[in-house]
């Protein structure tokens, strides 16, 4: 892991920073409640009703939430490195959070399964491209054969001046859905200068070099790209 996706795990473990956390993805990734509605239905198409269900990146709960509503009978483990982030998720879930187990720590942390379906949304763009294959290939081992996986993050042409000229809508987008614009002037250097960002053909490629089966895209809008695949 870089120094600079170092930096974005310490900021979520900033509870002042944090608190607000729920709005922030609404504002920077277009259609995200319909990617937690996909990717509820993408998981169903496989995983029975009682699943157990790998959710990995699970701070904030906004996906834990959306699962649990859409899936009465299924339950869940959480993980994510930063415990403040998962403070928020277990507040998020409320009532649901009794059918959830919440894990700090990285995938390492997971117990094997194993799961029938497992989720990684808006995370595996903090991870170098080694680290997101590993922790690709250690989430497929926790799958049942056949389990279905939904990941989606940050995924882009990466080719100048294509990645110019996305990270410049990227932030149009926030802007126009009411961030603040210095704040998201602040947040596309971020992106620009600490993420790993590979393009959505070698995001593709890691999830089949992890040994994931079937990898189709199922959601592309600006600088976001999300895959459902089978273990």
């Amino acid at each position: 892991m870089t120094d600079g996706n170092q930096t974005f795990l310490t900021m979520f473990a900033d509870r002042e920073r944090i608190a607000d956390y729920a709005s922030g993805p609404r504002r920077y990734t277009p259609g995200i409640d319909a990617v937690h509605r996909m990717t509820a239905i993408l998981l169903a198409e496989r995983a029975p009703a009682d699943a157990h269900v790998l959710v990995l990146g699970a701070g904030g709960g906004l996906e834990l939430t959306a699962l649990a509503q859409a899936q009465p009978g299924w339950r869940f483990t959480g993980v994510d490195p930063a415990g403040p982030m998962l403070e928020l998720a277990r507040a998020a879930m409320g009532a649901d959070a009794g059918r959830a187990t919440f894990v700090e720590g990285y995938i390492d942390a997971a117990d094997a399964g194993p799961f029938d379906a497992a989720t990684c949304l808006l995370t595996l763009h903090f991870l170098e491209r080694d680290e997101r294959v590993r922790t690709l290939r250690e989430l497929r081992r926790r799958l049942k054969p056949g389990a279905p996986i939904v990941v989606a993050h940050s995924s882009f042409p990466q080719d100048e001046p294509d990645r110019t000229r996305w990270l410049d809508r990227y932030a149009a987008f926030a802007i126009a859905s009411g961030a603040d614009p210095a704040q998201v002037e602040q947040a596309r250097a971020a992106v620009a200068a600490s993420l790993t960002l590979l393009s959505p053909e070698e995001d593709a490629a890691c999830l089949r070099e992890a040994g994931f089966q079937r990898v189709e895209l199922f959601y592309a809008a600006f600088t976001w790209r999300g895959w459902v695949a089978l273990a």
